[in-house]
């Protein structure tokens, strides 16, 4: 009987920790990541004809390149396509990383996770180890986070391996300010990871300003093409604190309003720099698949 297999997979976003989760790092310490599903998705479909002949189509949401996690939920979706219901949705994230890795895909875990599992995720990396903590914050909560944490695709593209090579070859070396800088990045994770599950602001705020730093102590140029455009807003209080999605240096940035900042002001304001809004919604469910006759 022919039929059709239908798989959905979320992107992410990256809150804190990112750079933590590569294997560079997290094979020598510990790398802490706080990220969100989003209800933005790649998009697999399968169909097997009467006579078991295959055909496989993808779509996504989002451009590779955003720094949302795009590659990642792609493959997430064509291995969930491919095993099946009778596979755990971290053991579908595992093998997502692991065919990424055969491909030269030299970054982390957390862009797999985050799309098989969904929600809102503390992930403790250790090896080839992977620890998921889900986060479950009151609807109030995750209500200011979806109100007031703006996306905007910068539409400047990026290769996250390309920007991460330089990095590592420091680290590597020993270098003092790349290893104090990934270090804060991972201690901003912890805090991330704390302040969500307390529901403090305050920490949230705190914790994405650690993460400000210690991205710009890798190298301004990671954060440089967004700067001049979100800074006058920094100036004003409108904007708290900022980050690109991914390894940056384009694609996708987030903003963090303040609670009196005038939100629809400062959409319209950064969209007249020829950057995209990109509503979001928190996707709690991960990999989906169904499966249907034909």
């Amino acid at each position: 009987m022919a039929k059709r297999i239908s798989v959905r997979a979320p992107a992410r976003i990256d809150l804190a920790g990112g750079w933590t989760d590569v294997p560079n790092y997290c094979n020598i310490k510990s790398g802490e990541v706080v990220n969100i599903a989003i209800n933005h998705y790649t998009k697999c479909v399968m169909d097997i004809d009467d006579e078991r002949k295959i055909s496989l189509s993808y779509s996504t949401d989002m451009p590779t390149g955003s720094g949302l996690g795009t590659s990642g939920c792609m493959n997430v979706s064509l291995i969930g396509t491919i095993l099946g219901l009778d596979y755990q949705p971290e053991e579908i994230a595992e093998l997502a990383y692991q065919f990424e890795a055969l491909l030269g895909n030299k970054g982390g875990r957390q862009d797999q996770w985050a799309s098989a599992v969904g929600g809102i995720s503390h992930l403790t990396f250790k090896g080839e180890e992977v620890e998921q903590r889900a986060l479950n914050p009151s609807r109030e909560f995750t209500s200011w986070l979806e109100d007031r944490l703006l996306l905007f695709n910068s539409k400047i593209t990026h290769v996250s391996g390309d920007l991460h090579n330089g990095i590592w070859q420091k680290f590597h070396q020993g270098d003092e300010k790349i290893v104090g800088a990934l270090d804060e990045l991972r201690d901003a994770g912890l805090a991330m990871a704390s302040a969500i599950e307390n529901e403090s602001k305050d920490g949230v705020i705190n914790s994405l300003k650690h993460v400000m730093n210690g991205v710009d102590s890798l190298g301004l140029e990671f954060h440089e093409p967004f700067r001049a455009s979100i800074q006058p807003h920094v100036s004003a209080g409108d904007i708290v604190a900022w980050k690109a999605m991914g390894a940056g240096g384009g694609g996708v940035v987030g903003v963090l309003l303040s609670e009196d900042s005038p939100r629809n002001k400062v959409i319209e304001d950064l969209q007249s720099k020829n950057w995209a809004h990109i509503e979001w919604k928190i996707d709690s469910i991960g990999l989906n698949r169904e499966e249907i006759n034909l």
